[in-house]
């Protein structure tokens, strides 16, 4: 089998399919397993996965558990509500620190990994096509891969800074600001414009800091010191991709972003990659490969079409303008203080989901 793509999701199918007693190739393009020095959320669902890997204590390790995750209103800085996730698995980590994680456990499971290798459509009994938004593999199925700018940029920092092990959210008009700490005195920032201007695509574009100052002058609590910390800041562009309409042919198959590009509005992205990656490698336990991988795909479309659809309708509550923002608030806070953990319940569907116990 030949896993393409070296990221979350390709280093977790590749360790999975291997614990099974697969032989398993892994080929990634770029030199070394090594991203953006961003921060992840592993939720419940995706711990579970890491868990059945058997990496749930390297990966707790190198991370830090959640204890709240917070919604608060950007301009006042006031709290909106707070969700207790401190009994729940949810570590807040670098996503450079997951990827050693995965990485050490594919090798350990005997995947051969190979670095600075491009697919250009070599064939195998199997290709996972785990590479991406820009999959070549997903091309290959579907024809080349387009998206429209979504109207929303994003950019991402890391600052020193600790504090408590929460994940904040601060929400304004137009736009909002999701931070939390890292591993090593560090802090995670990730701030969300809406703008009519188009922002190329990908994450490493770099920006000038003080036009993320400009963007978010007005917001209060502590997002000014947060942001006046800021000496470096990569901007994207935020792409409206669509699901792939072909998953699989019974020979190539894809999973992650390569399947479903996911907007980070509901922290889900890794998460989903892990959940495929489990899914698809308990699938081809049969001995019909075609049917394994139409197995795999019926059980995974509906799941990711759901968690999109939501994500979506977070995108939109969350930059919601007056009067319509101070009435949403208002229900959000009365709402928790009347059903304490009303909000924690409402996305049980996704954080309870746990693909390891079918």
């Amino acid at each position: 089998m030949l896993v393409v793509g070296g990221g979350i999701t390709g280093l977790a199918v590749a360790r999975a399919l291997a614990l099974r007693g697969a032989r398993v190739r892994l080929w990634e393009r770029a030199e070394a397993l090594t991203e953006v020095g961003a921060g992840i959320q592993i939720t419940p669902n995706g711990a579970a996965v890491l868990q059945a890997l058997g990496l749930w204590e390297a990966a707790f390790g190198a991370g830090m558990a959640a204890q709240a995750a917070r919604l608060n209103d950007g301009l006042s800085g006031r709290r909106i509500l707070s969700m207790d996730v401190s009994g729940e698995d949810w570590l807040l980590m670098a996503r450079p620190a997951l990827i050693s994680v995965l990485e050490v456990g594919a090798r350990e499971a005997g995947v051969e990994i190979f670095l600075g290798r491009e697919w250009d459509g070599e064939e195998a009994d199997l290709i996972i096509g785990a590479d991406g938004v820009h999959s070549r593999v997903a091309e290959g199925l579907n024809g080349p891969v387009t998206a429209a700018f979504s109207g929303q940029v994003a950019w991402r920092a890391v600052i020193p800074g600790e504090g408590e092990a929460a994940a904040d959210i601060y929400l304004g008009p137009g736009r909002h600001l999701v931070s939390y700490p890292l591993a090593g005195g560090l802090r995670n920032i990730v701030a969300v414009e809406e703008r009519r201007d188009w922002a190329a695509d990908g994450w490493n574009h770099e920006d000038d800091p003080e036009a993320l100052r400009a963007a978010f002058t007005g917001f209060g609590g502590p997002v000014p010191g947060w942001l006046a910390a800021v000496d470096r800041v990569w901007l994207w562009g935020l792409m409206a991709y669509r699901v792939a309409e072909l998953w699989q042919d019974g020979t190539r198959v894809l999973l992650g972003d390569a399947a479903h590009p996911t907007l980070p509005f509901l922290a889900q992205g890794a998460n989903l990659g892990l959940e495929d990656a489990w899914v698809l490698a308990e699938a081809l336990d049969a001995v019909d490969q075609g049917a394994a991988l139409a197995a795999y795909e019926a059980a995974r479309r509906p799941r990711v079409t759901r968690v999109l659809e939501a994500a979506g309708r977070n995108a939109r509550a969350y930059h919601l303008r007056a009067p319509l923002r101070g009435v949403a608030h208002g229900a959000l806070r009365l709402g928790e203080r009347l059903r304490p953990g009303t909000a924690f319940a409402r996305y049980r569907w996704l954080w309870g989901h746990d693909v390891t116990k079918r």
